[in-house]
């Protein structure tokens, strides 16, 4: 128990000095109300069945003065009490003995949101990522394994170095094991020996040296593979459905009273992972989708009534297409699927294309995939598929929009166009990760290996608002983060472009309003508004 409260911490965010009569009982005032889960202890020598009753995992909250709210994240200790601590390696590191004040404080936090009002509650928190004084793990004992799922993300390569050199380098660590094709991996594929030698140079490459796959998450195979392999430390890497994947297994390795610590690395090129800054991979894919805007630009500026139309990956959100087009400066037309648009009459997009090749008789179109989606259902009366992962397929809107620009102008026999169309989705996300992506997936590496070592489990880690957090599954599955077309940022690309946001003004009030009592209740953290209905005349 005493481990426990040493990791709690102070609610209110004051340091606790032990030797203080006054701070325990202060300490003991504010502990009244965190949620502590009850402790499960397993039989001895042998797994809990779902008949000796099944753990709910319910949320770790710290309140306390001024509204603030600590989303804490599991430790090993909730369910297994008498764990033994062990003195961090780094201590004796000789590359760390020069830092001041390296290991994190036990009640350092990170604020979800970072500009307040002064009568704003202080709100929540996250336990802030680091090296811990203590670790639950001695390095001989530690047998690590890192997985990767879901579609290719520049940056993959070296998360993987730098969890295994992290673990060799700073903690000892000499058994690192490499499950190959994803989730399925851990019950039908071998599993590869990672060491520094063997991932030196991966990180110049793209892809993932571990290979990948959608879909194949068995809960009971994969967890019987984690105990019958021995691994104790399970580092997954993977978007929105591999973390919830994670959280399943997590749930049953706590179920099974396993001393076994899961931790997620957040991927996704689109960006659309709810609470932390950034996800690694963006950063190159907007570079990379810089090639084809170029290129785009120049295929049209080459010819009389010269189009580029260029698709970029963003299933449900627009970042990489807002961020490429803001950065390009060359785009006259920005199509991202949280604002909806219409092609025919007044104020459509067909006649912004017409207004446009008038005044300087070329144009640049950027689209994200899941743009415009509803509209082809529409025309083709196409069925709803799924892939393996339950990600429904999008149809081509690229393929779709080109035909239906080039039908318009077939009408207009004195105004022809020429239309050129650039489709770079598997170049970007295939190539390595630029020297931007590569410090921050050490960063994100680095960080998960450090709560792992500190006995934390059942956590993703990530940037919020700058520092690096470890933050409960449930806050990265439970929604996706989206453009916010009432935002200064998407205003700044209208500007930029000069087209029309293709929206009523009616629906544009009604969003900012929507937007607006979301922020007043304490929820408006990458507020999203529903703008499907609101496609209509300017």
């Amino acid at each position: 128990m005493a481990d426990w409260l040493d990791r709690v911490g102070s609610c209110s965010g004051q340091k606790i000095q032990s030797n203080s009569n006054s701070s325990i009982l202060d300490l003991k005032s504010r502990l009244s109300a965190v949620k502590i889960p009850e402790p499960v202890k397993p039989r001895a020598g042998r797994r809990m069945s779902s008949a000796e009753g099944k753990i709910v995992i319910s949320k770790k909250i710290v309140t306390g003065d001024v509204g603030y709210v600590l989303e804490d994240v599991p430790h090993l200790t909730d369910y297994l009490p008498d764990l033994p601590t062990y003195p961090n390696p780094l201590q004796n590191n000789p590359a760390y003995s020069v830092v001041k004040q390296y290991f994190v404080n036990t009640d350092d936090t990170v604020t979800q949101t970072i500009v307040v009002h002064n009568s704003s509650p202080r709100g929540t928190h996250f336990r802030r990522a680091g090296p811990r004084q203590r670790v639950y793990f001695e390095s001989d004992e530690v047998n690590a394994c890192i997985v990767t799922c879901g579609g290719l993300c520049p940056g993959l390569n070296t998360v993987i170095r730098e969890i295994v050199c992290g673990l060799y380098d700073m903690y000892g660590v000499r058994r690192v094991l490499g499950i190959e094709g994803g989730y399925r991996g851990f019950y039908a594929k071998n599993t590869i020996n990672l060491t520094p030698k063997t991932v030196n140079d991966i990180h110049k490459r793209g892809g993932t040296v571990l290979g990948t796959s959608r879909g194949g998450h068995d809960t009971t195979k994969i967890v019987d593979s984690i105990e019958d392999r021995g691994i104790n430390q399970v580092y997954i890497i993977g978007g929105d459905g591999t973390q919830r994947g994670a959280s399943v297994i997590f749930e049953e390795v706590q179920r099974r009273g396993l001393k076994v610590a899961v931790v997620g690395v957040p991927k996704t090129i689109d960006n659309d992972i709810e609470v932390i800054d950034k996800s690694f991979g963006f950063d190159t894919a907007v570079e990379e989708a810089q090639r084809a805007i170029n290129a785009a630009h120049v295929e049209a500026l080459s010819q009389e009534n010269g189009i580029g139309l260029v698709k970029l990956m963003g299933r449900d959100s627009g970042f990489i297409a807002m961020y490429a087009t803001l950065a390009s400066r060359d785009v006259d037309c920005c199509l991202i699927p949280e604002s909806p648009f219409y092609l025919e009459g007044k104020g459509g997009l067909l006649e912004f294309i017409e207004k446009r090749l008038k005044e300087n008789e070329h144009m640049v179109i950027v689209v994200a995939e899941g743009a415009g989606q509803d509209l082809i259902v529409q025309d083709m009366r196409s069925m709803d598929i799924h892939d393996a992962s339950g990600n429904k397929l999008f149809l081509d809107v690229g393929l779709w929009l080109s035909q239906k620009i080039k039908e318009h102008f077939v009408k207009k026999p004195k105004m022809p166009i020429n239309l050129k169309y650039i489709d770079p989705t598997y170049m970007v996300r295939a190539v390595p990760s630029n020297a931007s992506d590569n410090v921050y997936c050490t960063l994100l590496a680095h960080s998960a290996l450090h709560g792992a070592m500190a006995g934390y489990t059942g956590f993703t880690v990530g940037p919020v608002n700058g520092r690096h957090a470890y933050i409960p599954f449930y806050r990265i599955t439970e929604k996706q983060k989206k453009v916010v077309i009432t935002d200064r940022m998407w205003a700044r690309l209208l500007s930029s472009t000069n087209q029309p946001s293709f929206l009523s003004k009616k629906c544009i009030e009604d969003s900012k309003k929507i937007d607006e009592a979301h922020n007043d209740t304490g929820k408006g953290e990458h507020a999203s508004t529903d703008v499907s209905q609101c496609n209509g005349s300017i």
